[in-house]
C-alpha cells in the first residue's frame, strides 16, 4: 500500500471519467505492484532466461513473473532485450497497421531513455533510418548507451531542442513525439509523481506541449504519419493537444484496430467534421501502466523535403574516410563495398550508404552525438576496435570468439581483470550465449579489459 494519498482534484477528475464504481477499481489497481515487462531484440537472435508471458499487441514484448535483477544479467547489457513498460509497445501493433515505410526516415523527438527508439530501430531493421532526439544533455548521454547496446546502426542520436528542427519541415516519413507529461499514468510505478502533481503542473505540461507540437506538428512529410503519446490521463495534455495539432496543421484521422480483450478504450474527438482518436490504458483494465497515444496522417498534397546533395561534404568535427582507409575498412572488416565511412576525432563510423545525403544534409541542423555504429580508430598501421562495433549486429572479421560462464561475464562487466583458462592471445571478443559483451586484448603476461569504464557494474 502507498503511503502517499492520490491528490484530491486528481480523484475528482478520474471520478467524472470513469463513473465511482470504475474509479474504486482504478484507484485499487494504483496499490498493487507493477507488472515488469521487457521487448526481445529480434536481432540479437535470443530470448531472455525469465518466464514470460506474451504481450498481445507485441510480437517481442513480453510480461515477467517478477522481477529479476536485471543488473546481473550479462544479456540485458548486451542489448539482447529492454525493460519497457508494456503499454507502450502498443506503438508495434500501430505501425504494422499503418504500414509505416521500413525505408523510411523516422523522428523520435523526446526519445530518452530510448525504449520507443529501440522499438522504432527494431521496426526499421537494416532499411531505414531513425533519428532519436532528447534535449537534456544528461538525457541523452543514456540514449546514446542504449542505442548503442541495440546494435543495429540504423539511429542517430541528437540533442536539440525542438526549435532547432525549424528548416526540416516535411523531412521525415514518421514523427513520434512521447510528450514530457504531468505523470499520472505513473502514479502506481512511481510514487513521487503523486506529489508533483497538480492542476497548475497540467497547465504548465500542457502548454510545454502545445510548443513542441508546434514545431513537430510540421516536421511531417505529405502522407506521413504523427504519433503523439503521453502517459497521463486528463483532456487538457491528450484531447486538447490534439485540437490543436489538427487546427494549426493539415491532418487526417487514423484509426487503429484493437482487440476487446486488450482492456484498451477508444476515444472519439470530433474537430471540423471529422472523428479523431485516442487510445488510453488504464492500470485496472489493462496489464501495464497508464498511457495515451493518437495516430494522425500528414494530408497527401503536403510539400516534401528532400535532401539537397552536396559536392563536398564540410562539417566542423564529422569528415569523410578517404578511399584508401575505406577500403581497409571494408577489406579487414568484412562490410559492404557500398558502405560509407565517417570520422570523428581519428574513430571511425560506418553509415548505411543508402542514407548518406539525409545524414549530411541533417548534419547542417542538429547536434549529433552518435550516428551509425562506431568501429574503433587507426593507431599506424593498427586498428583499434571500439566497444561499440563489438555490440553491434555486424559481423566481426578477423576476430577471435571466447565464450564466457556467467560468473567470468559479470566479472568482465564490472570492468575486473580477468584470465580465463585458455584465453587465446591478442584481440578477443568475448561472448555470453553466443552474444557479445566487448572485447578483451590477451598480451601474455596481462589482458586488458576494454569495457567501457562509464558503463561497469557496481553491484556485486
Amino acid at each position: 500500500m502507498s503511503d502517499t494519498k492520490l491528490p484530491e482534484a486528481f480523484e475528482k477528475q478520474m471520478k467524472i471519467f470513469l463513473g465511482e464504481q470504475d474509479f474504486k477499481k482504478f484507484a485499487d489497481s494504483l496499490e498493487n505492484e507493477p507488472n515488469t515487462s521487457i521487448r526481445l531484440n529480434p536481432f540479437k537472435g535470443t530470448e531472455s532466461e525469465f518466464q514470460q508471458d506474451k504481450i498481445p499487441w507485441s510480437k517481442s514484448g513480453y510480461f515477467l513473473k517478477e522481477r529479476p535483477s536485471f543488473t546481473l544479467d550479462p544479456l540485458f547489457h548486451a542489448g539482447c532485450y529492454y525493460v519497457q513498460e508494456a503499454s507502450s509497445m502498443f506503438i508495434e501493433h500501430i505501425l504494422e497497421h499503418i504500414q509505416a515505410p521500413k525505408d523510411g526516415v523516422y523522428l523520435d523527438l523526446s526519445a530518452a531513455p530510448g525504449g520507443k527508439s529501440t522499438l522504432l530501430s527494431s521496426f526499421l531493421g537494416k532499411n531505414g533510418l531513425l533519428i532519436a532526439n532528447d534535449v537534456i544533455k544528461s538525457r541523452a548521454n543514456v540514449l546514446k548507451e542504449n542505442i548503442i547496446k541495440w546494435g543495429l546502426g540504423n539511429t542517430i542520436v541528437t540533442q536539440n531542442d525542438p526549435e532547432h528542427f525549424s528548416g526540416l519541415e516535411g523531412f521525415f516519413d514518421l514523427v513520434l513525439v512521447d510528450a514530457p507529461c504531468s505523470g499520472e499514468g505513473m502514479f502506481r510505478k512511481d510514487q513521487d509523481a503523486r506529489t508533483e502533481w497538480s492542476s497548475d503542473h497540467v497547465s504548465l505540461c500542457a502548454m510545454r506541449q502545445e510548443r513542441i507540437m508546434d514545431k513537430a506538428g510540421g516536421l511531417v512529410k505529405g502522407g506521413g504519419f504523427l504519433l503523439y503519446s503521453t502517459c497521463t490521463f486528463n483532456t487538457k495534455e491528450n484531447e486538447e493537444i490534439l485540437e490543436y495539432i489538427c487546427t494549426e496543421f493539415a491532418y487526417e484521422p487514423v484509426r487503429i484496430p484493437i482487440d476487446s480483450s486488450w482492456g484498451i478504450v477508444e476515444g472519439e474527438l470530433e474537430i471540423e467534421g471529422n472523428s479523431f482518436y485516442g487510445y488510453r490504458f488504464y492500470p485496472h483494465l489493462v496489464e501495464g501502466e497508464g498511457f495515451f497515444i493518437t495516430v494522425l496522417q500528414r494530408s497527401e498534397n503536403t510539400p516534401s523535403l528532400e535532401p539537397k546533395k552536396t559536392k563536398d561534404f564540410k562539417h566542423p568535427y564529422i569528415k569523410s574516410v578517404g578511399k584508401q582507409k575505406s577500403q581497409f575498412l571494408i577489406e579487414q572488416l568484412g562490410l559492404s563495398q557500398k558502405s560509407i565511412f565517417y570520422s570523428v576525432q581519428d574513430s571511425c563510423f560506418w553509415l548505411n550508404p543508402s542514407f548518406q545525403h539525409s545524414f549530411e544534409f541533417l548534419t547542417r541542423f542538429l547536434n549529433i552525438r552518435y550516428f551509425g555504429v562506431e568501429l574503433g580508430k587507426f593507431n599506424k598501421t593498427q586498428f583499434i576496435p571500439n566497444h561499440e562495433w563489438a555490440v553491434s549486429i555486424f559481423e566481426k572479421k578477423g576476430f577471435v570468439k571466447f565464450e564466457l560462464d556467467k560468473g567470468h561475464a559479470l566479472s568482465y562487466l564490472r570492468k575486473e581483470d580477468i584470465m580465463p583458462d585458455n584465453l587465446p592471445e591478442g584481440w578477443v571478443l568475448v561472448t555470453y550465449l553466443n552474444i557479445p559483451l566487448g572485447w578483451l586484448k590477451n598480451l601474455g603476461n596481462r589482458v586488458n579489459n576494454y569495457y567501457p569504464k562509464d558503463w561497469r557494474i557496481r553491484m556485486k
